[in-house]
């Protein structure tokens, strides 16, 4: 008795894509279950060194900017090297790196471990998100950057609960497990991976597709404020002020909880993340990418809103519920959009050829679309704009924390997330039908 597409998909959410879906998922994981545990326990660790909460955010916003500064040099490399290697060498800085920020006496080394660490970060980012947006169909986009961000996601769910355990054991265990997971990444990356994914990644137009003309696109600018606004969020004010937040009892607006309700706020976040991120991932290739993006800008903003409300265990919940599922949807549709906008754009200095004056007249007569340019620096530039945020983000919510109380922090951060929504009001549908997908 057969069983139905539907059912074998529910099953195995991998199936007809590409091996490189899978595999950089797997990497993900591994990546996602360190990170998730030593991320609640990073501005709690500097503020043992006796710093003030705007220094223990900059150990977090570090990170972000020396990511943010050397994403186009990581991209070079990728073309030089290839996806693997880059992946890998990337991958293994951040676990050296973090293994040595478990060992640190001082603040001053903890700042520059964590910085050294985010420009292996940018070379396994890089790499990791070119090789997908391009190995992945554009009917199987929104799926595959779903599954790759749920790659993280999952290994998030049972990251945070694990830091939190292991932070009461010692503050600096989580750091040295952080640095395993990454090994093991790594190992999945490097022997995993087609050999051939670096050339063919890199096959098409003989130059970089052009920048210029992907931020003409109304649709790729509102992509980068979602990545923004949601980096903003999530990597910064939520990783960087909500483990403040949560455990202050002295301070304007804190709640003075236990360190585990950290770990469970953040657990809770990346589990609803990846319940909606296979049928959001469905949708955009089904339906489209601006409802979900539209969708996941407004829950983000209600639920900060909601946060910087927050004066209780209950709300403090309900909020992290909400932007749980805000930025799941955002996980999704910014990064298939840039994969739209990638495979639209010719090589930089290319010239356009002539129409066909007559359609085929059959599917299978359609004639391949040109190949586009390398979309190395389009994807950078959709990177970077997410770790401006992260930037950002905690440096200027730790500031009005300081300043005035938490719900200041997140009421500013609910304004950005604003901005993203009314962005996402202007953009275009940037989904277009295969051949395959009008056949089947």
């Amino acid at each position: 008795m057969s069983t139905p597409a539907g059912q074998r998909r529910l099953a195995n959410p991998f199936a007809g894509l590409p091996r490189e879906v899978p595999v950089l998922s797997g990497v993900a994981f591994a990546v996602a279950i360190g990170f998730g545990v030593v991320a609640p326990v990073i501005p709690v660790f500097a503020r043992e060194f006796g710093v003030g909460r705007t220094a223990a955010a900059a150990v977090v916003s570090v990170f972000a900017a020396m990511r943010f500064v050397s994403a186009f040099g990581a991209g070079r490399i990728v073309d030089r090297l290839g996806e693997r290697r880059v992946l890998a060498f990337g991958i293994a800085v951040v676990a050296v790196s973090s293994a040595l920020a478990g060992l640190a006496q001082s603040y001053d080394q903890l700042l520059v471990l964590r910085g050294v660490g985010g420009i292996g970060s940018a070379m396994f980012t890089v790499s990791a998100y070119s090789l997908l947006l391009r190995s992945a169909p554009s009917d199987q986009r929104g799926q595959s950057t779903g599954l790759f961000t749920g790659g993280f996601l999952v290994g998030g769910i049972a990251g945070p609960a694990l830091g939190g355990l292991l932070s009461e054991v010692s503050i600096r265990a989580p750091f040295f497990f952080y640095a395993a997971t990454l090994a093991v990444a790594g190992s999945i990356g490097l022997f995993l991976l087609p050999k051939a994914a670096g050339a063919a990644a890199t096959k098409g137009g003989g130059s970089a597709a052009s920048l210029g003309s992907a931020v003409r696109s109304p649709a790729y600018r509102a992509a980068l404020s979602a990545q923004f606004a949601d980096s903003w969020s999530v990597l910064g004010v939520r990783a960087a002020l909500v483990p403040l937040f949560v455990t202050d009892a002295s301070f304007n607006g804190g709640l003075g909880l236990s360190r585990s309700w950290v770990g469970i706020g953040f657990g809770l976040v990346a589990a609803l993340n990846a319940i909606v991120l296979i049928p959001a991932g469905r949708f955009a290739d089904r339906v489209g990418r601006r409802p979900v993006l539209m969708a996941g800008a407004a829950s983000s903003t209600v639920g900060m809103t909601l946060l910087a409300l927050s004066s209780s265990l209950g709300l403090y919940l309900v909020a992290l519920t909400v932007l749980g599922l805000g930025s799941g949807l955002l996980h999704v549709a910014p990064g298939a959009i840039v994969g739209d906008t990638v495979t639209s754009l010719p090589a930089a200095g290319s010239v356009p050829e002539e129409p066909v004056p007559a359609p085929p007249q059959t599917a299978a007569d359609e004639p391949a679309p040109p190949k586009p340019g390398r979309g190395g620096t389009v994807v950078a530039a959709f990177q970077m704009t997410g770790d401006a945020g992260s930037v950002l983000g905690p440096l200027v919510a730790g500031h009005l924390a300081d300043a005035n109380g938490y719900g200041w922090a997140f009421g500013v951060t609910a304004g950005v997330l604003g901005f993203a929504f009314v962005m996402s009001l202007f953009a275009p549908e940037t989904r277009r039908a295969s051949v395959r997908a009008t056949r089947s």
